[in-house]
């Protein structure tokens, strides 16, 4: 799994479920994919929020109490290690919601589809930026209403909404010479076509992860295993 990094090497590292799993954050992907009876799409579409916010807002209170309990684990703090030894040269994007990354020490990091202790004003029109919410609203009589009359959703990008920093993202995969993926089930899209743009332009791409990803055939390099145990031996290699 060495590989050698160049002073001219730019890296971008893409990650998904598998790593925040590692440290106890329920994947909602797995078995059934239900959350109380409920399938992902009542609880995580802005259909869903406009029809019961309470079960919405239910479940992300939930998440957020889970979330607050678990802690990074060796992968955040590996990639953390490598964003030191690379300033300039490294981005991180994540899949994921929690703030573990951050926890760890990572600083150039991309939340494509938002962050879970954020909350911002459910109506579009609306000036007011996202702001740190770590709350949890069980009732519909405790869920905060924007000054301009709208209730607060959750900074989470919901199913039919399109991802964060898209453009930024595209730029710094085109321009990177080695792609990184870990624990990222190759399913979801846009990311799952990441290591296709990477590899179109040139760029070296691994997997790292418990299972081979649906989009396997993307990659130069896949090694399985659990992202904890690898990312450590992948960044003391480099």
């Amino acid at each position: 799994m060495a590989i050698k990094i160049r002073n001219s090497d730019h890296i971008f590292v893409l990650t998904g479920a598998g790593v925040s799993a590692e440290s106890g954050i329920p994947t909602f992907r797995g078995q059934d994919s239900l959350w109380e009876g409920h399938r992902l799409e009542d609880v995580a579409t802005p259909e869903a929020f406009r029809r019961d916010p309470e079960l919405v807002w239910r479940f992300y209170s939930m998440r957020r109490s889970v979330a607050a309990n678990c802690k990074p684990n060796a992968g955040h703090v590996a990639l953390a290690k490598l964003e030191e030894r690379l300033p300039g040269r490294f981005l991180l994007c994540t899949q994921n919601v929690d703030s573990l990354h951050e926890a760890a020490g990572s600083k150039e990091i991309l939340h494509m589809h938002g962050e879970l202790f954020e909350s911002r004003c459910s109506d579009e029109r609306c000036s007011k930026r996202p702001f740190r919410d770590v709350c949890l609203y069980m009732q519909k009589s405790e869920i905060p209403r924007c000054e301009c009359g709208a209730l607060m959703r959750p900074n989470i990008v919901w199913f039919g909404e399109m991802p964060l920093f898209m453009d930024e993202i595209i730029r710094a995969i085109e321009e990177c010479t080695i792609f990184l993926t870990v624990g990222s089930s190759g399913v979801v899209h846009p990311a799952a076509s990441f290591a296709q743009i990477a590899k179109r332009n040139g760029a070296t791409s691994i997997y790292l992860g418990l299972e081979s990803p649906s989009n396997v055939s993307a990659f130069d390099q896949v090694v399985l295993g659990p992202s904890g145990e690898l990312l450590p031996k992948f960044v003391s290699s480099t």
